[in-house]
């Protein structure tokens, strides 16, 4: 490990959703190992589960970190969305001993990774090609809906943080009309994240039962919807994933015109790798061109599914990278000899523009 290490040794980083946090040191430049994933709701705060993993890797002491979080952040404060941890950066910093703890939202962390992956770390589903120095848009699936921009700016790329999951979901055939009507019921507003997402699937799957007249259908999880919709032997858990896919084809078409991403539309989270082949074949490519006269537009654009391991622990690796480097670019020049000098940690607790090289 001496050979490109970190001089001050390895940095701690994560990337926390609502239902798991994975976490990671990183050794040196790109040198990331030592991951683990614990289970969110094993632990009582988010502090519990950082020792909980320093412990495992022999209270590996640990000065600087950087945290991506599946969450908005714009302040010290933090409370998860899809999670019941909350929690200050500042306190945390204080109780971790850290004289750096960086938290980012997940989605700008994952696409600061995206300039970096090569041809074997995705997979494009249907046509398209990417233009060099364009806007990049994604969007990933798993506990919430994750959505963030890439913007070229000056030979940087700049992360643009989003809660784009939030906006309110558009139908666009009967069939998800008749499950928006569903919803509707219960909820006041329908986000693109209440159905494109792994809960998701269970509510579309418990509208498809009340149509059906079956209103005291058993709930399935998520995963087992997908197990039987991919296997075929349930009819009502394949049209599940097929009004998920083409829903998120509709978000991903929106993303791109609204962002003109060019640069294409990467598809992260953790829902549509376990869809394997299928995903390809499903509606979502057809709905992600479906804009009417902006389809030539879409036709055009890439979508791009990331089969990358830690995509998003290499991007906040990068983020937390360069926040070093500008801290030391403006470090404190050492004492006059015979006069007393401090130094203060540092406790990073966002920044909406996110840059690394092209």
């Amino acid at each position: 490990m001496a050979q490109h290490s970190y001089p001050d040794g390895p940095r701690l980083l994560a990337d926390i959703g609502g239902t798991n946090a994975r976490f990671a040191l990183d050794h040196g430049e790109g040198r990331i190992g030592d991951v683990r994933t614990l289970a969110c709701a094993d632990y009582a705060r988010f502090e519990d589960a950082v020792h909980a993993y320093l412990a495992q890797h022999g209270g590996t002491r640990v000065r600087h970190a950087g945290i991506a979080i599946a969450n908005p952040v714009g302040g010290d404060a933090i409370k998860m969305t899809n999670h019941d941890w909350a929690f200050s950066i500042a306190a945390a910093r204080r109780e971790l001993a850290l004289e750096t703890l960086q938290v980012v939202n997940d989605f700008a962390a994952l696409a600061m990774a995206l300039p970096a992956l090569g041809p074997a770390e995705m997979v494009q589903i249907g046509q398209g090609r990417s233009r060099a120095q364009s806007v990049i848009g994604l969007l990933g699936a798993g506990t919430g809906l994750g959505v963030a921009g890439l913007v070229p700016a000056g030979g940087r790329w700049v992360a643009l943080q989003s809660e784009g999951g939030h906006v309110a979901l558009s139908p666009c055939d009967a069939r998800e009309v008749a499950v928006l009507q569903y919803c509707w019921r219960r909820y006041e507003h329908v986000s693109a994240e209440r159905l494109v997402s792994g809960p998701g699937l269970s509510l579309i799957y418990e509208a498809l039962a009340y149509q059906e007249g079956q209103w005291q259908a058993a709930p399935l999880t998520p995963a087992a919807i997908v197990e039987r919709g991919l296997s075929g032997a349930d009819p009502r858990s394949r049209a599940c994933l097929e009004i998920f896919c083409a829903m998120l084809g509709t978000v991903a078409g929106n993303l791109a015109v609204t962002l003109s991403a060019k640069g294409g539309i990467y598809i992260g989270g953790g829902v549509v790798p376990r869809l394997g082949a299928y995903f390809a074949d499903s509606p979502f490519r057809a709905r992600f061109e479906n804009k009417g006269r902006f389809r030539e537009f879409t036709t055009q654009i890439p979508t791009l599914l990331i089969t990358a391991l830690y995509p998003a622990l290499r991007g906040v690796a990068a983020i937390l990278a360069d926040h070093l480097a500008e801290q030391a670019s403006h470090a404190i020049p050492a004492p006059h000899p015979g006069r007393a000098g401090l130094t203060h940690p540092t406790s990073t607790m966002e920044t909406e523009n996110h840059h690394a090289r092209l």
